[in-house]
């Protein structure tokens, strides 16, 4: 049952719009982690905002970030930010998923968390995407003990339209069954394309999909 499915997910943001610990990431060319906030807004509507940055210096940081202070070759920063400003942990909390963790690698966000199930996840990078530029899921786990099905979240939006409707024309018509009930040419008749186009086509929507197969 999908109430017993958790999923644990990763998702990267290359452009997560005016994100302050991302810019930090990207102008010190360095990780910036242990992300959190206050959950209360202040009397101007404003939370405050923390996270870490491994850094062996620490100039001041462009925008409104303040370190607060440092030990070993970290330094912690705050800033005030508004609620309600439409950022990427705000766009996922809006969804009902908390974020368990969030980090930044050269200006890359990359957000973490739990999930009951696989429609969740596709909602959370679908709203994504209608927002940001540059959004993949780069990690799903499962640690569901209450079933022994290995989960597997192919992104459909990796392969183009016309990928997607080879790759779906030719299963349907029996391209990859043992003997084949139709060969290249009929599935590209059926598609209106030469056999050559349609085993182009085929290829690359295979080399998309396939990693998503693979990975351990």
């Amino acid at each position: 049952m999908a109430s017993n499915v958790n999923l644990w997910v990763e998702i990267a943001i290359e452009t997560p719009g005016d994100c302050p610990v991302a810019a930090a990431s990207a102008e010190r060319g360095a990780t910036a982690s242990a992300v959190s906030w206050s959950s209360v807004p202040d009397r101007d509507g404003l939370v405050t905002e923390e996270f870490v940055l491994d850094e062996s210096d620490a100039p001041h940081l462009d925008g409104d970030s303040e370190r607060i202070a440092s030990h070993d070759s970290r330094s912690v920063y705050r800033f005030p930010r508004p609620t309600n400003a439409g950022c990427v942990c705000e766009t996922v909390e809006a969804l009902g998923e908390p974020v368990a963790d969030v980090r930044a690698v050269d200006g890359t966000l990359r957000l973490s968390f739990h999930a009951s199930d696989l429609e969740t996840v596709r909602e959370v990078v679908a709203t994504l995407r209608e927002r940001f530029e540059g959004v993949s899921l780069t990690e799903l786990n499962s640690s569901a003990a209450a079933t022994s099905t290995n989960l597997l979240f192919v992104d459909r939006d990796r392969l183009t339209d016309r990928q997607w409707e080879v790759l779906r024309t030719a299963y349907e018509m029996g391209y990859f069954e043992h003997p084949r009930s139709a060969n290249a040419c009929a599935v590209a008749e059926a598609l209106g394309i030469s056999p050559s186009t349609f085993s182009e086509h085929l290829a690359a929507s295979l080399r998309k999909a396939l990693p998503f197969l693979l990975s351990e």
